[in-house]
């Protein structure tokens, strides 16, 4: 009769659970990577192959031609488009940002009602883009306009302005709208780091004699720095790729001075049906974001080392 040693009788026992435990966490993950594959990275990469054939949406096949597609993108308006896109993606990152952290600030202190006022200040916030773009649009109406009407009334202009008509209006009219969606989310995440600065510091420094502006500079920025660089990283990112607002608005008027990289891919696709130059401005689009992306990283790195 054999006998088991106690080590290779738990060996037995335990390594069939381990085979089942494997198993049930793949079944787990398979599900999530299959829709990872399917919805992110299956049309990645079919969008990139896209920029290297002659295809289009009204006839089958395709042709491959190499660069061409990126010749033709870069030959023509390509750094037109670029500059109106870092115009939008600037002022819709700087002005909210601001904003954002002013109301965080005031909201910090004592001030009263300030737990009415978050809830307030959200509701920007929560309505969709395109709900946000068409209340705009009706301010900026030409004929019915919320802010011709208000201007007429206090005689500061004679007659209907046609806001969104007008180049720098237009621009201007674009990053108000999109200031006032984006900011409440700024504040929100510049709050919650403004509330792990220790408030034994501030009340050091205010001992010291130090005013609010070197309190800021020297004891509250340090702890906000590293979200507030996070929140400027998205809002650079999500505004260098924003297309609802722009293209309800304004639909890149007028004569196409408020185009911007999203807007021109989707004329180049779905009203040109030029899906090659769709996939290259694509491409274009992927390398300017990957760039800024390792430029905030290497920029990090840089401020976080010991001076």
């Amino acid at each position: 009769m054999s006998t088991a040693t106690p080590e290779l009788v738990s060996e037995r026992t335990r390594s069939p659970r381990r085979i089942r435990g494997t198993g049930f966490v793949w079944l787990l993950v398979l599900p999530g990577l299959a829709m990872l594959v399917a919805v992110v990275l299956y049309p990645l990469l079919r969008s990139i192959a896209m920029a290297f054939f002659d295809e289009s949406l009204l006839y089958p096949g395709r042709e491959f031609v190499g660069l061409e597609n990126f010749t033709a993108v870069l030959s023509e308006d390509f750094p037109q488009l670029l500059w109106q896109t870092l115009i939008f993606t600037v002022g819709a990152t700087v002005l909210p940002l601001l904003i954002g952290l002013a109301l965080a600030l005031a909201l910090d202190t004592g001030i009263r009602g300030r737990g009415a006022m978050r809830g307030m200040f959200l509701f920007p916030w929560l309505l969709p883009s395109v709900v946000v773009s068409f209340l705009w649009s009706w301010i900026f109406d030409a004929n019915y306009g919320v802010l011709n009407g208000l201007l007429q009334s206090l005689s500061l202009i004679d007659a209907p302005v046609a806001w969104l008509f007008d180049t720098e209006a237009a621009r201007a009219g674009l990053i108000l709208a999109k200031t006032w969606n984006s900011f409440p989310w700024i504040m929100v995440m510049l709050l919650a780091a403004l509330q792990t600065v220790p408030s034994e510091l501030k009340e050091a420094a205010s001992i010291d004699g130090a005013g609010a502006i070197r309190r800021f500079r020297t004891v509250t920025w340090p702890h906000i720095a590293g979200v507030t660089g996070i929140v400027l990283l998205l809002e650079v990112i999500w505004n260098f790729q924003h297309f609802d607002l722009i293209y309800v608005m304004t639909g890149g008027g007028p004569a196409g001075t408020t185009s911007t990289l999203a807007t021109a891919l989707y004329e180049a696709a779905f009203s040109a049906y030029d899906l090659g130059d769709a996939g290259a401005i694509g491409v274009l689009w992927i390398i300017l974001l990957m760039a800024m992306v390792v430029v905030y990283v290497q920029l990090s790195e840089r401020s976080e080392e010991p001076s």
